[in-house]
């Protein structure tokens, strides 16, 4: 468990760590390096590296959180990885059951979900997402809407594309968020407007995380991309002069 400055989150819990690439979403993924950096400091969770590892022993830390706790599960890996056996998933998931937090897990692979989800116990607490990044992606959405988990949402991160055929249909909540780091792809304007607009007509929860990098955002006067703005976040977080966080249910 770790404090999370992902501005969705308050914490991380990685039961596993390590994945493999599916789509141009994971290209310049930073789970990757920041596992090979870990690695090189001698932390033992990550002497894999990047390989799938699981770490029965992280099923042990929720019982011990006091305070109910909004929980991102598994920012260094995926839990619907098909190396990551269908017990495992269910010790994982006996977990969330048994405990009040807020689960949110994010997957590139519902296909997975919906092959096992009936050997899983969904409670409320645990919320599902999956990441769609461009129109070649889009059909992930469809999968997600048909699982089992009570609030699904999609994290449109990093947004890399155009996406035109976005159905929001049983869709809870909708993250969208530009690509950072050295290779980061650009972000369109229209791109995340289009996304807003169909959030606003369907009445779904927009959160609207990050431009990625200063150099795009369209309003180089966005006090957001100042650091010491207390909304700052990674190019600036305005769009058309309004801050979109928005989330599906009181937290």
């Amino acid at each position: 468990m770790a404090q999370s400055s992902i501005e969705w989150t308050e914490l991380t819990w990685n039961p596993t760590t390590g994945c493999t690439k599916v789509s141009q979403g994971c290209k310049f993924c930073y789970a990757e390096v920041m596992s090979k950096r870990l690695k090189s400091m001698g932390i033992s969770k990550y002497k894999e590296g990047f390989k799938i590892a699981l770490h029965r022993e992280e099923l042990k830390k929720p019982y011990s959180w006091k305070k109910r706790k909004v929980v991102f599960v598994n920012s260094m890996s995926d839990l619907f990885h098909p190396e990551v056996p269908i017990k495992f998933i269910q010790d994982v998931f006996k977990v969330m059951n048994e405990t009040n937090h807020i689960y949110q897990v994010l997957t590139k692979r519902p296909e997975r979900v919906l092959e096992i989800q009936e050997k899983l116990h969904w409670t409320e607490n645990i919320w599902l997402g999956t990441s769609v990044e461009e129109e070649k992606v889009v059909d992930r959405a469809i999968a997600l809407s048909t699982t089992f988990a009570k609030t699904k949402f999609l994290s449109i991160e990093p947004l890399i594309g155009p996406v035109y055929s976005l159905n929001l249909t049983n869709i809870d909540w909708v993250i969208v968020g530009g690509e950072s780091g050295p290779k980061a792809r650009p972000l369109q304007a229209d791109w995340v407007k289009k996304i807003k607009d169909q959030c606003l007509i369907s009445n779904t929860p927009f959160f609207f995380k990050q431009w990625g990098k200063p150099k795009f955002n369209v309003n180089q006067e966005d006090p957001t991309i100042q650091k010491t703005h207390p909304l700052h976040a990674k190019g600036g977080c305005e769009l058309e002069g309004q801050i979109f966080r928005q989330m599906p249910t009181f937290v």
